[in-house]
């Protein structure tokens, strides 16, 4: 009885550990908002742009958990500050709350919006994906000081590996945090085929 009680129990830790293992390596990504990114990144993005990568974005910032919050208060699936989600709200007045899923991700692909024209703005399209992702997480101040860094030491401060080579010699930057967070995203994208399934 006794033997045969600890080979069930062996069978269940074994079973746990599987399923656990499975869930730990091989997340399941929900696709429950991917009519959401596709409707936000076609607004304001047009309808050319890989709505695709706000969704490897959310996953870095949240894995596309609504209830989500960070210890300094950033809430969501796209892990807004309160005052940036009041800043894009005065300048869309119809995205109304930054606690419902679908406003939630409007304000961050507007911010992300934002960002992009300032980066394109300045030196044209090419990498400034990066750019726009790395100020979402650090702030353009940031990266503009790393731009900053990389003309003294003669480095194309227009190429995201100009900012990944200077990045320990910029002052006041969790540079590794940002770095971190660029590469994440443009893993998850990665993992997706072109409807957005995550599938490695």
């Amino acid at each position: 009885m006794k033997k045969m009680f600890l080979k069930s129990s062996l069978l269940l830790i074994a079973f746990f550990a599987i399923n656990s293992a499975s869930t730990a390596f091989g997340e399941v990504v929900t696709d429950r908002y991917d009519d959401t990114f596709r409707k936000y990144a076609q607004r304001f993005f047009g309808p050319g742009y890989d709505w695709r990568i706000f969704k490897a974005q959310a996953m870095a910032e949240s894995n596309i958990n609504m209830n989500a919050k960070s210890f300094v208060g950033a809430r969501g699936i796209m892990q807004l500050m309160p005052s940036t989600f009041k800043e894009v709200r005065s300048k869309n007045p119809d995205i109304l709350s930054i606690d419902k899923p679908e406003w939630n991700i409007a304000a961050g692909i507007y911010y992300d919006r934002q960002l992009w024209k300032q980066w394109t703005d300045q030196q044209g399209v090419q990498g400034s994906a990066s750019f726009m992702m790395g100020s979402y997480n650090a702030g353009r101040g940031t990266l503009l000081r790393a731009q900053d860094v990389a003309r003294l030491k003669i480095l194309d401060p227009a190429l995201w590996l100009s900012i990944q080579t200077v990045a320990p010699d910029v002052p006041r930057w969790r540079h590794e945090e940002t770095l971190a967070y660029v590469d994440r995203i443009e893993a998850n994208l990665a993992r997706m085929d072109p409807e957005g399934r995550v599938v490695k």
